[in-house]
């Protein structure tokens, strides 16, 4: 006869060890609202995969305010500005001068999750890698529950709330009747390859490179590793990149009339990543929150899809604030309204980034002309300078 499963009760029930259901249970903690966090992946999974490296101001001072922003402080790398470069040259947008001191900031997410693991773990708050079998259920009722089993021990804890922060193949997003659901999809032509390399970077700030071979990004994690993009086809083969190759396009796409090109050095780690949007909507559906990729996909052009995460739980946790605090549920109940006019502009961004940096397989003569007006204007014009700023160092959360 099987065991009976072991029965749990929280308030918060958190599906999704990421950045978003950390930073949601670290903020939940510090305003005593327990929580518990179930994550299907081993925590050096989540720890190790390279993501997004490039943090808004908003999300910089959310961790600041928090007091998990210790180390950021100490290791990551304030930009004032980015370069936009085409036909060999560069030309820099001063962001901070252009946003009233706004920047942005590069620190790897994979360092967010660290330091969210250890503010978590410092807690004492309850955080479980590696669940399997994981399903929700009564989402429509006052009591809705999640069942997992974790160290081969069935559970079901019982919530007053569930967080979807379980990314676009997690389970809770696919628990919202289809009925109930709208998903909006755009696949794009061409993917990226991206490189982490041991190399110091030769540029202060990153570099946006459209060349007509396609569109190349020079980035860095440190003072000593760089991380370099290159625009590919979707269905491109890492194993038909050797280093030798990379490095050779990377310094036809990217280098410049006045001698700039990145600094050569080991390959560290290399892989392709499509790009796509995607949007849910809405995001709630009776006691559950959808958050972070578990409710929309971003291309990564224009460096939003961690900072929309970041910017959802913020928002979720002051809900759950007023309605543990004060008994008040406007803010739940405008949760998915107010988070999908930000997810719909910083799409609007991330196309227009896309489009405009990127060539696509169908471009003709009139297309590449049109990308580099457009680039033109964009560089000599203070008032488009000022919206992509605006924009890339992020609106200030709600």
């Amino acid at each position: 006869m099987a065991a009976s499963p072991t029965l749990l009760r929280t308030q918060v029930g958190i599906v999704g060890g990421g950045p978003a259901g950390l930073m949601l249970g670290h903020l939940l903690h510090r305003q005593g609202v327990e929580s518990v966090i179930l994550e299907r992946r081993s925590e050096e999974h989540v720890v190790e995969r390279v993501r997004a490296g490039v943090l808004e101001q908003g999300t910089v001072d959310l961790l600041m305010e928090t007091g998990v922003g210790a180390r950021l402080q100490r290791e990551a790398m304030r930009h004032d500005g980015i370069y936009i470069a085409f036909e060999q040259a560069r030309h820099r947008i001063a962001m901070s001068e252009l946003t009233g001191g706004r920047a942005i900031t590069i620190y790897g997410q994979n360092e967010v999750v660290r330091d969210l693991i250890d503010a978590r773990r410092a807690s004492g708050a309850p955080l479980h890698f590696e669940v399997s079998d994981l399903s929700l259920s009564g989402l429509d009722g006052d009591r809705p529950q999640i069942r997992f089993v974790a160290q081969d021990q069935a559970c079901t804890l019982t919530c007053d709330w569930i967080a979807g922060c379980d990314g676009y193949h997690g389970p809770c997003r696919d628990a919202i009747p289809a009925s109930e659901l709208r998903t909006f999809e755009r696949a794009y032509p061409y993917a990226w390859l991206g490189i982490l390399a041991e190399a110091a970077p030769t540029s202060d700030e990153l570099v946006y490179s459209l060349h007509h071979r396609g569109f190349a990004l020079f980035s860095m994690r440190s003072p000593t590793i760089t991380r370099l993009y290159l625009q590919v086809a979707p269905d491109e083969e890492v194993a038909q990149w050797s280093d030798d190759r990379i490095w050779s396009e990377l310094e036809i796409r990217l280098s410049t009339h006045d001698g700039w090109k990145p600094r050569e050095g080991p390959v560290l780690q290399k892989g392709v990543t499509g790009m796509r949007s995607f949007v849910a909507e809405p995001m709630r559906y009776g006691r559950l929150f959808l958050a972070g990729d578990a409710a929309h996909i971003v291309p990564p052009t224009g460096a939003k899809g961690l900072n929309l995460a970041m910017a959802d739980v913020a928002r979720l946790a002051r809900a759950f604030e007023r309605f543990y605090g004060a008994g008040k549920t406007d803010d739940l109940e405008t949760y998915s309204a107010r988070g999908l006019r930000r997810v719909w502009r910083a799409q609007r961004f991330s196309y227009w980034m896309t489009s405009m940096l990127h060539r696509h397989p169908a471009d003709a003569p009139f297309d590449r002309r049109r990308q580099i007006a457009e680039l033109d204007y964009l560089v000599s014009s203070r008032a488009a300078m000022t919206s992509l700023s605006e924009n890339y160092t992020g609106i200030p959360f709600d």
